[in-house]
C-alpha cells in the first residue's frame, strides 16, 4: 500500500513516513505542490495526506488535481487549519478525511486504515456493477434494470455483458469472447451460439435511443457506453 505524504515541515514529514513504514505502508514524501504534481502524474498511490499550507500553493487545490487525476484515491487532510469552514471546503472537495494538528499518530493510522478500507469496498462494488442512468447492470446480485423495467438475463449473458462492460471500448475478437465466456469450463459452443447470445441481449438492454454493442465487422464486439 503506497501513500503519499505532502508536508512542508520535514522533521513532521520525517515523522509521518517513519510511523507509515512502520505499519507496513510505503511512503513517498513532497515537501511542496510541484514535486507532489509530478508524482501523482507519474505513480499510482493508494492514499494522499495533504498539508493545507505549502510553500507554493495549497492543500486544497492539490486535492482538485488529484480527484481529477486519479478520481477513486482517497484524500486525508492534515492541518493546523482547523476553522470549520476549512474543514467543510476539505470535504466539499471530495477528501475523505480532515484531521487537525496536532494528532494523535494512532488516531491517523486508523482514519488511513479505514479510508483504504472504504475505498477497496466501493472499488469492488464498482468492479460487479455498471449503469449509464438508463441501464443498471448488478454482477453480484445477478440483477439488471433497462428504464425502470427489470429484465431477466441468463447466465451466460450475465458473464458476456460483465466481459463487454469490463472492457468497454475495446475490441473482444469473437475468439477471446468465446474462451472467456466458455471454453475455460470445458463446455463447447459454437460460434453460431455467440451470435444468438449477442442478438438476445440487445433485444433485452437496448432500444431505440440507446445503442450498447457494436458489431465490427469480421473481428468481434465493442461494448459502447454513449447513447444515440
Amino acid at each position: 500500500m503506497k501513500l503519499l505524504v505532502v508536508e512542508d515541515d520535514l522533521t513532521l514529514s520525517a515523522a509521518i513516513c517513519f510511523e507509515l513504514d512502520c505499519n507496513n505502508y510505503v511512503t513517498v514524501a513532497a515537501y511542496n505542490c510541484k514535486k507532489a504534481y509530478h508524482l501523482i502524474q507519474s505513480e499510482p498511490f493508494d492514499l494522499a495526506i495533504l498539508d493545507v499550507n505549502l510553500p507554493d500553493g495549497n492543500g486544497f487545490d492539490l486535492c482538485c488535481t488529484i480527484k481529477n487525476v486519479c478520481p477513486q484515491m482517497p484524500v486525508i487532510f492534515l492541518s493546523a487549519n482547523d476553522l470549520e469552514q476549512d474543514i467543510l471546503n476539505g470535504f466539499d472537495l471530495g477528501a475523505e478525511d480532515y484531521v487537525t494538528k496536532p494528532f494523535n499518530m494512532k488516531i491517523l493510522l486508523r482514519r488511513i486504515e479505514v479510508a483504504v478500507r472504504r475505498n477497496h469496498l466501493l472499488g469492488q462494488q464498482a468492479m460487479n456493477c455498471w449503469s449509464d442512468g438508463f441501464l443498471s447492470l448488478d454482477f453480484s446480485k445477478l440483477t439488471a434494470v433497462r428504464g425502470n423495467e427489470k429484465i431477466i438475463v441468463t447466465s451466460n449473458e450475465y458473464k458476456l455483458l460483465k466481459v463487454l462492460t469490463e472492457n468497454a471500448g475495446n475490441i473482444l475478437t469473437r475468439q477471446i469472447l468465446l474462451e472467456r465466456l466458455w471454453d475455460i469450463e470445458g463446455n463447447f459452443v459454437d460460434d453460431h451460439a455467440l451470435t444468438v447470445t449477442i442478438n438476445r441481449l440487445r433485444a433485452k438492454v437496448e432500444d431505440d435511443s440507446h445503442t450498447y454493442i457494436k458489431t465490427v465487422r469480421g473481428i468481434g464486439y465493442v461494448w459502447m457506453e454513449e447513447t444515440v
